[in-house]
């Protein structure tokens, strides 16, 4: 029996692990300055990805890269700063998560927040995942306000 919120053939454990990954690659992408075409290589070469999903890994990283003024823009309502001044790691988390929500509508929404929330708890600050769930939280009633509210088309 197909689990009905999994895609047909997708590794969730896989995803979880490209999402891991993507925060890191996200993290050194904002705060060493490389391009991410430089990022993703330098990734490919150095982490475990084949553990990971590598085409979602790329695409979370070069979707984040081609949509971040809109991404950024979505997560700045919902703050009470600039999105650069959020601490790196948070802001990572929601960028990916962003991402996701905006731009991959295959994953549930309370997917895309609950593994922003554990990466957060892994690599972040301690009570970064509860900032982090704030802001997405509001960003997946705005841009996921459908599912969001348990509605069926």
């Amino acid at each position: 029996m197909n689990h009905p919120h999994r895609p047909e053939g997708v590794d969730l454990a896989a995803r979880s692990r490209s999402r891991r990954r993507a925060l890191q690659a996200i993290y050194a992408w904002q705060v060493g300055g490389n391009r991410m075409a430089q990022v993703i290589e330098q990734f490919r070469h150095e982490q475990d990805m084949e553990i990971a999903d590598l085409e979602y890994f790329e695409d979370l990283l070069r979707g984040i890269e081609k949509h971040l003024a809109g991404l950024d823009a979505g997560i700045r309502t919902h703050i009470d700063r600039e999105v650069e001044e959020v601490d790196p790691i948070e802001r990572a988390a929601l960028r990916i998560a962003a991402y996701e929500l905006r731009h991959r509508p295959d994953v549930p929404y309370r997917v895309v927040i609950n593994e922003a929330l554990e990466v957060t708890k892994r690599f972040g600050a301690d009570q970064g995942h509860t900032y982090v769930n704030g802001v997405l939280d509001k960003l997946a009633a705005e841009w996921r306000e459908v599912e969001y509210r348990g509605k069926v088309r």
